[in-house]
């Protein structure tokens, strides 16, 4: 099995993913760098909005390998995770042979129908399969059904997949694998043994100005501190859903097209909806912060 160079050091983890815009803290380079060197999945779980994802997006970037992305969901099946065969096209080609006199046997057609030609593959069996450098991402693993977990201990095992028909598809080359989690329900300790920990929670106010200003640099020092205190604030709130750290940076964009030199109260007021997106959170902003327009 062939495997791929990710990060040399933690160091290295910290200013590459840096270049793509990801800046990480100590313990997020040091386990991004530790998941590749040890070939283990990383489990990385916290509140929506904090650079789950976007960890296993810039670990892409910065490594130039394809994203494959597993999005999970209640109800989500072996089909759309694992393959399903393409049952139109196969029995297209059962009637296409009885059509033409063909006498083959059953077996023989069934060794036909059951190849290549006729499998789907999806976001798992796609990544396994693939002999260039790919991050697979397993985003909101928490979303599925508990039964669906054993489709991965075997991916994250062994890096294989078993079809029936077809035996067993070994990984040429490991993928990078990065699960998430918001930790609506807790992961089985199966998953967690096989995976790397990583905890992520929304960043202190001096590492969140930093990040601000890194995707938004024309935006004013001064204003950039207003902005971080007032999310944190918001986020002290109890609130349906806090804000973001993307959100943050949208807020600052924001507030560079509307020009807006000061982010007073009527400024807070007038754009509290690209932070929060709730009525009830509005309303909770306004009445705590007690904004005046």
């Amino acid at each position: 099995m062939t495997t791929a160079d990710w990060f040399s050091s933690p160091d290295d983890a910290t200013e590459r993913l840096a270049a793509t815009g990801y800046l990480a803290d100590p313990a997020t380079a040091t386990t991004a760098y530790l998941a590749g060197a040890l070939e283990k999945p990383l489990l990385v779980e916290g509140p929506a909005g904090v650079g789950k994802t976007e960890l296993a997006k810039a670990v892409a970037r910065a490594s130039g390998a394809e994203l494959v992305r597993l999005q999970c969901y209640e109800g989500l099946d072996e089909a759309r995770a694992l393959y399903e065969w393409n049952y139109k096209k196969q029995l297209l080609r059962i009637q296409a042979t009885q059509a033409t006199g063909d006498a083959s046997s059953w077996d023989e057609t069934h060794d036909d129908i059951f190849t290549d030609e006729f499998l789907l593959t999806r976001p798992l069996l796609t990544a396994i399969r693939r002999e260039e450098p790919t991050v697979l991402l397993i985003d909101e693993v928490d979303k599925t059904d508990v039964e669906v977990e054993g489709l991965l201990l075997e991916v994250l095992s062994d890096f294989q997949v078993t079809i029936p028909e077809l035996g067993t598809v070994s990984a040429v080359r490991r993928p990078f694998v990065v699960l998430t989690s918001n930790a609506t329900r807790e992961l089985s300790e199966a998953v967690k043994r096989r995976c790397l920990y990583l905890h992520l929670d929304y960043p202190d106010a001096e590492r969140e100005r930093e990040i601000v200003s890194s995707q938004v640099p024309d935006l004013d020092e001064r204003v950039a501190g207003q902005l971080v205190t007032t999310v944190a604030r918001l986020r002290e709130l109890e609130l349906k859903k806090a804000p973001s750290i993307a959100e943050s940076v949208d807020w600052a964009r924001t507030l560079i097209a509307l020009e807006i030199g000061d982010l007073d109260d009527k400024a807070i007021a007038d754009t509290l909806g690209v932070v929060l997106k709730h009525a009830s959170d509005h309303d909770r902003a306004v009445r705590e912060l007690r904004l005046r327009r």
